[in-house]
């Protein structure tokens, strides 16, 4: 954060005055900055490099090694693990998926190499009073296919891009298998919007890994991603699933099930392949998900003449009209997680927000503002689902009728 530069005075009479003021007011800034900053260290956590992707085959993008960042566990938590995957959107073509590899989504040149542990990662009880003290891993997405990616694709499209997504994931389970995850007694696999969906595209193999008798859960946050047609009818989002799958060959780490019986990209969108899922899954969704609204609904194509540009900026903005159809998005997400809806090991916390990842962020997994339906934040919902205190389906009321949004 700049400390922008103050002016020295000219005159030493009243301006003197000024001037000691604002001197002044720039040290207690920037001892509240130190203090902030030096209160912020102790939620950091330093990067590692895969020590098994090179042997693998398994890089980023550029070519660069895969990465994660590790907090260990301590006491009852020690036995623990949680897994969460990054998000950060997709690339489907050589285009974008090579400009993407000059960022910190595509190469591990760019990754910062400490981050702020937050949310459902952090190691404050107040904060995470369930899950603090587990192994806690954030996985950096450095592959554009939602850790889904395989290298033949690479030679059929002749580009020196790597599509390694799946063996990233491999590769990264293999090293926190040996560092004491295959002892694991307890763990959660999640992550939020690509690497929601990759969450719950991985759970099965996540659980197939630990020991029988540990308690493995998937929770997927921002990843529940809707196949609806844009405000002009046009398949959007399908058509750029379709681009993503057939360019780094994601099809081989989709359902099977599904893709034997229709087109593999559908099988990106949860809806098609949840109910094969055999892992309990808990969904983490905003029924007005912004990102989705943005880039799923109304995408810049579906809107030339701009007319909703101050209504996808924020829902308070959107005119009765527009209200109508952001109503029908959200019920198009009832429809399809109706099925889910009757899932006896399943929970859910759907609200009635305009925001998108939602666990990671302290404000809205759990603090005295977070959003809460029926009294309960975010990380009370998943800890009572996860420990099975109780049933958790929560569903909130159409917008704007929850005022803890």
């Amino acid at each position: 954060m700049a400390i922008r530069s103050l002016q020295r005075s000219k005159l030493w009479s009243e301006s003197n005055w000024l001037v000691a003021s604002l001197r002044l007011v720039l040290i207690v800034y920037s001892l509240s900055f130190f203090v902030d900053s030096t209160s912020d260290r102790s939620n950091m956590v330093r990067l590692t490099l895969s020590s098994k992707a090179k042997d693998r085959g398994a890089f980023c993008l550029d070519g660069s090694l895969p990465g994660y960042h590790f907090h260990k566990g301590s006491g009852s938590g020690s036995k623990s693990w949680l897994l969460f995957l990054e998000g950060g959107g997709w690339c489907d073509t050589i285009e974008s998926c090579s400009s993407r590899a000059m960022t910190s989504l595509g190469s591990s040149n760019y990754f910062k190499h400490e981050v702020a542990f937050l949310g459902v990662l952090s190691s404050d009880p107040s904060q995470n009073p369930d899950f603090f003290n587990w192994n806690r891993v954030n996985i950096r997405y450095c592959d554009g296919a939602s850790f889904a990616g395989h290298p033949e694709a690479e030679f059929k499209n002749e580009t020196q891009l790597f599509f390694r997504g799946q063996l990233i994931w491999e590769a990264i389970m293999d090293e926190l298998l040996s560092m004491g995850m295959s002892h694991a007694k307890q763990a959660i696999l999640t992550g939020c919007s690509a690497g929601g969906l990759a969450t719950l595209i991985h759970c099965d193999y996540f659980r197939d890994h630990l020991p029988k008798d540990a308690s493995v859960k998937c929770v997927s946050d921002g990843g529940f991603f809707l196949n609806v047609p844009d405000v002009l009818g046009n398949p959007t989002m399908e058509s750029f699933y379709h681009d993503v799958v057939t360019l780094q060959g994601v099809d081989k780490s989709l359902d099977q099930n599904c893709v034997a019986k229709t087109e593999p990209s559908k099988c990106m969108f949860p809806q098609e392949f949840l109910k094969n899922i055999r892992t309990p899954v808990f969904l983490v969704n905003a029924a007005y998900d912004f990102w989705q609204i943005q880039n799923v609904l109304v995408p810049n194509s579906a809107d030339p003449d701009k007319r909703w540009a101050m209504c996808k900026l924020n829902i308070q903005n959107c005119d009765a009209s527009q209200m109508k159809v952001l109503h029908g998005f959200r019920s198009s997400l009832m429809d399809a997680i109706g099925g889910f809806h009757q899932s006896k090991d399943g929970g859910m916390f759907i609200n009635s927000c305009n925001s998108h990842c939602q666990t990671s962020i302290t404000e809205s997994w759990h603090s005295p503002t977070s959003t809460r339906i029926e009294n309960k934040t975010i990380a009370e919902s998943v800890g009572d689902w996860y420990f099975n205190r109780k049933q958790v389906k929560l569903i909130d009321c159409p917008y704007p009728c929850n005022t803890s949004c």
